[in-house]
This record gives structure tokens, sequence and C-alpha cells, in this order.
């Protein structure tokens, strides 16, 4: 939540005040102000005539700077109540690591691509932009899922940081195996693709590295300044709820970027729309369940579940729309993505929760009923 959950680690007692009666109003119903911005960015995108281009017109790069500076909002406060000195805690826990990786680069791009051509065998374009949507692996809006799920938050920014350095090295590689190399194999269609290693370089530095480098200095030098008490308590609570209203304009913003091409073609979203869901509810529940065999304890199952779910839409827009154009199936299969997965993965987090309670009765790192 924006100014109520606790720093790690997020031992919770039954004594405490209900965290219902502390939230803001934009926190307790955070999931109809979502839906909210998505629907106003909708109908903007639908309804003011050049909206779209106006905004997709002011970029940087391939980086719409609109989107790119509420993604920087929501990123910036999450990022900032990361305790940077406990992150060898974090890098030491081999079996989180290496569940990641494998969950992050082995599972997840091979699941999208078996859904993919599953359910889209006859829609060459949009099975491509699910391909890209499934390699393009989250560096941004999961630290906000994680964070409102209680999850470990340095543990979240190691396994980011980690996911930013992958998806730089292997991207590339990755999508030629996938689009070319794989399918050759079993006999399938083949796509050609040169991936631009520019556009994700830039995605990651602007996405990832601007809000870290901020979020570090900010603990550090406050800190330093005042202490971690007035930290925590005094300047993380007023700087917070930045993080959600960045999220909201991000949502209005890129719906009406893509709010005509998403309006316009229902059954085609819907088709796209099939693979995805299947894609988060597998990747999720099966990440949750590794975590748990795993006994890594709520928190960081929380975070490797989301981290696992999670997708880089923006670089899977920014790539598509660079190698295949602006209106092509595949960059309508990356605007999708979004569409999809921003209101799964807010309804996953109450999921999350709600299986803390269950399977982690003893977690002291799990909210209880009562300030959940």
């Amino acid at each position: 939540m924006s100014d109520t959950v606790a720093a790690t680690p997020r031992t919770i007692t039954g004594a405490e005040t209900p965290v219902l009666a502390r939230l803001s109003t934009l926190d307790r119903f955070l999931p109809v102000w979502i839906i909210a911005a998505m629907v106003l960015g909708l109908v903007l995108g639908r309804v003011v005539p050049g909206l779209a281009d106006v905004l997709d017109a002011v970029r940087v790069g391939d980086v719409s700077l609109p989107i790119a500076i509420g993604l920087l909002l929501m990123m910036y406060p999450v990022l900032a109540k990361v305790r940077y000195s406990e992150l060898d805690r974090v890098t030491g826990d081999r079996t989180l690591l290496g569940a990641s990786l494998v969950l992050n680069w082995l599972i997840g791009p091979a699941l999208m691509f078996a859904l993919a051509w599953l359910l889209l065998p006859d829609l060459p374009e949009y099975r491509t932009g699910l391909v890209i949507v499934g390699l393009a692996r989250c560096i941004a809006m999961v630290l906000i899922w994680n964070d409102l799920s209680c999850g470990d938050r340095e543990a979240a920014a190691v396994l980011v940081a980690i996911n930013s350095v992958f998806q730089i090295v292997a991207f590339a590689a990755l999508g030629w195996f996938y689009l070319q190399v794989l399918p050759g194999w079993l006999g399938l269609s083949t796509t050609s693709a040169e991936f631009s290693v520019r556009a994700i370089v830039l995605s990651v530095l602007v996405f990832l590295g601007i809000p870290l480098v901020a979020g570090f200095l900010t603990r550090t030098i406050g800190e330093r300044a005042k202490g971690r008490d007035w930290y925590e308590g005094r300047l993380l609570p007023r700087i917070g709820p930045v993080a959600l209203y960045g999220l909201l304009v991000t949502i209005v913003l890129l719906f009406a970027l893509q709010g005509d091409a998403i309006t316009s073609r229902p059954w085609d979203v819907a088709r796209i729309a099939l693979p995805l869901l299947a894609y988060f509810a597998l990747m999720f529940s099966g990440s949750f369940v590794l975590g748990m065999r795993l006994r890594l304890g709520y928190a960081k199952t929380a975070t490797l579940a989301f981290t696992a779910a999670g997708n880089n839409f923006e670089l899977a827009i920014a790539v598509s729309i660079g190698t295949f154009g602006v209106t092509s199936g595949q960059a309508l299969a990356g605007v999708v993505g979004p569409l999809i997965e921003v209101p799964v993965l807010v309804a996953l987090v109450y999921v999350a929760l709600g299986a803390g309670h269950r399977f982690f009765p003893d977690d002291p790192t799990v909210p209880s009923r009562r300030t959940a």
C-alpha cells in the first residue's frame, strides 16, 4: 500500500490498528481506480481526435516520454523504500535466485510460445507479438504488485535487476530461437525479425536505471541526514502515494495511446486475451507453489510469483512497433498485454494475500486478517 506497508521485514501483530482504517481512499479502492483509469484512457483515445498522435510524437528514441514519466513516478517511491544495505541477504539466497532465473528465462518464454501456438495457430502476427511479450520479463510494474502484496522489497529489487541484465544480453538471442529455430525444429512456420539492441538497453536504463539511482540516493542521503526512523516514519509516507498516482497516470496514457486500436477490434483483443489470461494464471500459481515447496516463506514466495508472472509491456510494445510497425498485429498484441495484465495482477495481489493466510499461518511477514 502506498503509505501503510511497513519496510521489510513486515512483521505484523494482531494488536496493531487495522490497516483498512488507516488507508487513504486511493489505496482502499485501488481496483476501482485502475479500472476507471483504463476506461478513461480508452475513451480519450477513441473520442479525442489526434490525442494518440500527439502523445506518441513526444518520444526519446523508441520510448514514449509521457509513459516514461508516468512509470518513473510509479517506480521511484517503491525503490526509495528498498533497504539497500540488506541486499546481501537476497544475493546470498541461491535457491531464490536460481528459481527466478529458471522461471523467467526458461519456463516463461516457453509457456508463452506454447500458448500462442496452441490458441492462435491461424493468427501469425498476434502469435509473434505474444512470443515477444513472453520474452520481455518485467522490470517495472512488478514492484508495485510486489509492494501491494507485502512481498520482499529487497528481493524484488535484486530479481528485477537480474532480469534487466538478462534482458540486455539474452532478448535478441531468445527472440531468434523462439521465432526461427524452435518453430523450424517443430515443422512450424518461422518469423524473421531483427530486434533493436538499442531499444532494449534504452528501456532498461529509462524504466529501471533512473528510478533505481533516484531511490538509492534518496534513502542514502535521507538516512545520513535524519536517520532511518525519520526516513521511514516521516518521508516515505509522504512520497509513497506518488507511486499509485504514477500507476494511474501511466494506465490512462497507455490506453489513450492505443484506445482506437483496442476498441476497433474487440474480437481480436478477445483472441489475444485468452492465452495471456492462461499465461498469467499458470505462471503465478506455478511460481507460488514452487516458492512454497522451496520453503522460501511468504514474502519471498510472493515476490518470486509476481516477478515470474509479470512482463515488460513497455519493451514488448517498443520492440514490436520498431520491428513490425505501429499498425501491425504484433504491436496490437503488445498493447493488449497491459490491458489484461493490470487487472489480473491486481486480482492476484488479493490471491497472494489470501494464500498467505492459508498456507503461511505462522509466517510473521503475512499481514493478519485484521490488517490485510
